[in-house]
C-alpha cells in the first residue's frame, strides 16, 4: 500500500517517549465510545473472516492462500465451525412464501406460525451444529420478511397482503382500514416472537458464541444514482430501526451487510455506502442499556454482487474492508456461493487475487488496527475514528513498515514512527473493551 495522509512532523531535539507523551495529552481523551465485547479471535482488534466453499478447489489442487485470514469456514452444513451461518431452513420452522410458487410454508405468516415446533426444530440444529466449549460467531440469514409491517414493500408486499386478508377472514365485520391496523398489531407480535425467541435459544443453548441476524441492522442507503449521494441513513430508517430495540437487545453480535454493485467500483460511493451502513450498526448497537455494546461484522463479497468475474480492486477494499476497520468493527466477513468458485479458471482467479491484491491489503489493515490498538489503547480498546464521516484509515505508513512475503508467509517489518502515532492521536480515540481501562492518557 502507498502512504496514506498523515501528519509529519519533525522534532529531532526532543527525547521520542517524552514527544510521544506529549501528543497524547495534546490530542487524546478518554473514549466517548460505549465500552465493547472484547476481540473474540486472539486479541486481534480487527479481523477477516473467510465464509465460502473452497471444496472444488481444493479437489482441482488450486493452491488457496488463506492464511490471513481468522477463520476459514463455508456456509454449507458443517459442523464445529467458529462462525456458523442458518439459512432459513435450519433456523426452525419460519413461516414464509416462496415468492416464485406463492406455495405457502409453515402457515406462509407468523400468525399461523407454530413458533413451539419451530424452537424445537431450531434446537436440534444448533446443538448438531455448534460446538459447546469454544467461541465462534452464529449467524442466522432470515431475509424473506421484515418484522416490521409496513417495511415489507414489492415482492414482500404479499406478506402484508396476506395479513390483511387473514383478519378479515378471522372477523369480516372489520373496515379495510381496522384490518390493515389489526394485521400489523398481530404480525409484529408474532414476527418478533419468532426471531427473538429463536435467537434466545441460541445463546441460552451456546453461549460462548456471538449470536446475531445477517442483514440486521440496515441502512436502506442503496440509492447510488442520485446526484450528491451521501449514503446517509434516512430518518425514517433510523427510527425503524429505533423500532427493533428489542432485536439489538437481545442480539450478542450484529451482522450488517455492505455488498458493492460493480457501478460503484473507484467511486467515492462505494466509501460512503459502506461508512453509513457501519456507523448505523455502531449507532443501534449503542441502543440498549447494556454494559457494553455487541460487536459488528461487516458482510463483504471479494466479488462485486450479482456477478463472479470482477473482484474488488485495492481502492475497493479500502472503501469496504478499509470503512469497517477505521469504524471500530471487529471484523469483516468475506461471503461467498458455491458457484462462485466451481472450476479450475474460477479458483485460479481466486488464487491469483488474494496473493496479487486481496491478501496484501489484509496484512496492512489488521496490522495497523493492531498497531494502533496497542499503542493508543494500551491493547485495551479498538482504534476508532474520532470523525465517522472522514477518510482517515488505518493503513500502514510505507515509510516506517514494509511487508514482505516469505516462504508463502507474510512478514511485517518496523515499527510505528512519530508520525504514525501523531496521525492515531489525532485522528482515532479508543473504544475500550468491556471490564478493561484504556485511555491514550495512560502512555
Amino acid at each position: 500500500m502507498g502512504d496514506r495522509t498523515c501528519f509529519i512532523r519533525k522534532h529531532a531535539r526532543l527525547p521520542f517517549n517524552a514527544i510521544f507523551f506529549t501528543i497524547m495529552m495534546h490530542y487524546c481523551t478518554s473514549s466517548s465510545f460505549p465500552p465493547t465485547v472484547a476481540p473474540l479471535f486472539n486479541e486481534r482488534p480487527f479481523v477477516l473472516l473467510w465464509n465460502a466453499p473452497i471444496s472444488k478447489c481444493q479437489q482441482l489442487k488450486v493452491p488457496l492462500d488463506l492464511s490471513q485470514f481468522q477463520a476459514v469456514t463455508t456456509p454449507a452444513r458443517v459442523s464445529n465451525q467458529p462462525l456458523t451461518l442458518f439459512y432459513k431452513h435450519r433456523i426452525g420452522l419460519f413461516p414464509y412464501i416462496d415468492l416464485n410458487s406463492l406455495k405457502e410454508y409453515n402457515g406462509g405468516i407468523p400468525q399461523r406460525g407454530n413458533l413451539r415446533a419451530s424452537l424445537q426444530m431450531a434446537t436440534e440444529e444448533f446443538v448438531k451444529y455448534i460446538p459447546d466449549s469454544s467461541p465462534g460467531l452464529a449467524v442466522m440469514d432470515w431475509e424473506e420478511w421484515l418484522p416490521m409491517f409496513n417495511w415489507n414493500l414489492d415482492e414482500k408486499m404479499i406478506y402484508k397482503n396476506l395479513s390483511i386478508e387473514y383478519t378479515r377472514a378471522e372477523n369480516a365485520s372489520l373496515s379495510l382500514q381496522q384490518a390493515s391496523s389489526k394485521a400489523k398489531q398481530h404480525f409484529q407480535k408474532e414476527a418478533r416472537s419468532f426471531m427473538e425467541e429463536t435467537l434466545k435459544s441460541g445463546i441460552a443453548l451456546r453461549p460462548k458464541y456471538l449470536w446475531g441476524y445477517y442483514l440486521f441492522p440496515e441502512c436502506y442507503n442503496h440509492d447510488f444514482e442520485e446526484s450528491n449521494y451521501t449514503g446517509i441513513c434516512s430518518k425514517p430508517t433510523k427510527q425503524m430501526n429505533n423500532d427493533l430495540l428489542w432485536l439489538w437487545e437481545a442480539s450478542t453480535a450484529l451482522f450488517p451487510s455492505a455488498y458493492l454493485p460493480v457501478s460503484v467500483s473507484g467511486n467515492k460511493s462505494a466509501a460512503l455506502f459502506v461508512r453509513n451502513q457501519v456507523q448505523e450498526a455502531n449507532r443501534v448497537a449503542a441502543l440498549p442499556k447494556h454494559n457494553y455494546t455487541a460487536p459488528i461484522y461487516v458482510y463483504l463479497r471479494p466479488f462485486f454482487q450479482d456477478q463472479k468475474e470482477l473482484f474488488m480492486n485495492e481502492i475497493d477494499l479500502v472503501s469496504s474492508i478499509g470503512e469497517s476497520a477505521a469504524l471500530g468493527a471487529s471484523g469483516s466477513v468475506l461471503w461467498g456461493a458455491s458457484a462462485d468458485y466451481n472450476d479450475k479458471a474460477s479458483c485460479e482467479a481466486l488464487s491469483e487475487y488474494l496473493s496479487d491484491t486481496l491478501n496484501p491489503y489484509i496484512v496492512n489493515v489488521t496490522s495497523c488496527a493492531y498497531f494502533c490498538s496497542k499503542r493508543l489503547c494500551q491493547g485495551n480498546g479498538r482504534c476508532v475514528r474520532k470523525n465517522y464521516n472522514s477518510d482517515d484509515y488505518l493503513h500502514l505508513s510505507s515509510d516506517s513498515h514494509h511487508i514482505s512475503r516469505n516462504a508463502g508467509k507474510y512478514v511485517v517489518t518496523g515499527t510505528p514512527s512519530l508520525s504514525d502515532l501523531t496521525f492515531w492521536a489525532n485522528k482515532f480515540t479508543c473504544q475500550c473493551y468491556e471490564d478493561r481501562e484504556c485511555s491514550a492518557k495512560k502512555l
